[in-house]
């Protein structure tokens, strides 16, 4: 008797989810054992793998595997091969010592977490916001010692340590942990988590989704490009110095000795960071701030960050977020971030007050963690400079009211447009 055919592809609509469709004589046996490695029926063929540690196409891999294993006959399509085959991890994961096997440890016990609370097998009693990250209690409906607390959410939601023997117990020292910042009931859903409901439940997109066009990639220096600002720095700003101590490594020192900037040669891909730059409290003093910049960033943004160290302006900067409203973006308050966001959602600018290193995160894509390119600011960073970075994003894409910046004569010698006309470095 011949097996059913499998064939696995990402879904068009939420990506990196995968959907799986089965046909043939034993169809049905097929979508038993897809059903028992998460995928659930959105057809009487179809089938969609939607996970919240977003690790869609390893386990469809291991699925097919496994199928082939038993008899089926499997098939691939080579988008989602492609996304099989590539490495990726988390951008700013909070434990960094993990392995990446480690690191889909800790996403495959979230995502168990957050199909017990969806299936009502793990119900939430309170949640707080600790400053860092959504906690929670709860309780298994069986089970010994089943009175839990959570910690984090999406991918890096996880238990506690401690489990209580009753539930009197646990809310008691979640109100004494938490105190003013208890709220009733389970957090908010996050978006992701909306998103992945929606798709589990079988929802068609709405008449306005199915007929917009899909949304427009950010924008990214192409190969290359990065090397031929770094060549015209040198040749148009003379106020900078150029070292190579290594092959990989080109080291532009300001005649101040006050900021530096290093570029990696070896920055291949474009989530690799490639420069790494530092602003100093004089020629032997502390370091002020510094930033990361991954290879894909485009060219006017890092362009900024170099004019500002060049030349920073005497006059009061404006303010931040009157920069990207009038440009059209959208602000939006989280509990330990506040957001501004493109209006073609491309590009977003994010600020996290209690963060050290990322202070301040810009950077190109619907999500940082699968970002196309990334400027990351520690604290410390000049606002004059942030509010510059800002309005250098909004001028890559111009809002209906706001007019396109014009052409500047650096364009002309192959630089982008200078954000400040001033030259030296007054202090």
């Amino acid at each position: 008797m011949p097996y059913a055919h499998v064939r696995f592809s990402l879904h068009p609509d939420h990506h990196p989810a995968v959907l799986a469709t089965a046909t043939g004589p034993t169809a049905d046996a097929a979508r038993s054992h897809l059903h028992d490695a998460g995928f659930r029926s959105t057809s009487s063929t179809t089938m969609v793998l939607a996970r919240i540690d977003r690790e869609e196409p390893h386990y469809a891999d291991k699925t097919a595997e496994r199928l082939r294993q038993l008899g089926f006959t499997t098939e691939i399509d080579p988008a989602l091969q492609e996304e099989i085959d590539t490495e990726w991890t988390w951008a700013n994961y909070p434990m960094p010592w993990c392995t990446r096997e480690e690191i889909r440890e800790v996403g495959a016990e979230a995502q168990r977490l957050h199909d017990d609370i969806a299936d009502g097998r793990l119900v939430i009693h309170l949640h707080a916001h600790d400053g860092h990250a959504t906690v929670a209690v709860g309780s298994y409906t069986t089970g010994v010692r089943r009175h839990v607390h959570l910690h984090g959410e999406n991918h890096l939601r996880q238990k506690t340590d401690i489990a209580f023997n009753t539930e009197a117990e646990a809310v008691s020292e979640f109100h004494r942990l938490y105190s003013v910042a208890v709220r009733p009931g389970p957090a908010p859903l996050t978006d992701l988590e909306q998103s992945i409901r929606r798709l589990l439940a079988g929802e068609t997109l709405s008449a306005v989704e199915e007929t917009s066009t899909p949304a427009p990639a950010p924008p990214v220096a192409e190969p290359g490009e990065h090397e031929d600002f770094l060549a015209a720095l040198f040749d148009e700003e003379r106020q900078w110095e150029r070292y190579r101590p290594f092959d990989e490594t080109t080291i532009a020192s300001h005649e101040s000795l006050t900021a530096r900037t290093q570029f990696d040669h070896e920055a291949r891909h474009r989530t690799d960071v490639a420069w790494t730059i530092a602003e100093y409290d004089g020629p032997v003093g502390e370091r002020l701030w510094h930033a990361t910049v991954t290879a894909g960033t485009p060219v006017p943004l890092i362009h900024t960050m170099l004019q500002y160290l060049d030349a920073p302006p005497f006059t009061i900067a404006d303010d931040l977020d009157a920069v990207l409203r009038d440009a059209a973006w959208r602000p939006a308050s989280h509990p330990a971030r506040t957001t501004w966001t493109a209006p073609d959602g491309t590009i977003t600018f994010e600020s996290t007050p209690h963060a050290v290193e990322d202070r301040w995160t810009l950077y190109g894509g619907e999500d940082l963690d699968r970002a196309a390119w990334t400027i990351r600011l520690s604290a410390g960073v000049p606002y004059p400079l942030l509010t510059q970075l800002a309005g250098t994003a909004a001028d890559l894409f111009p809002s209906p009211t706001r007019p396109s910046p014009r052409p500047s004569p650096a364009t002309a010698r192959g630089l982008p447009p200078a954000v400040s006309a001033q030259r030296g470095r007054g202090r």
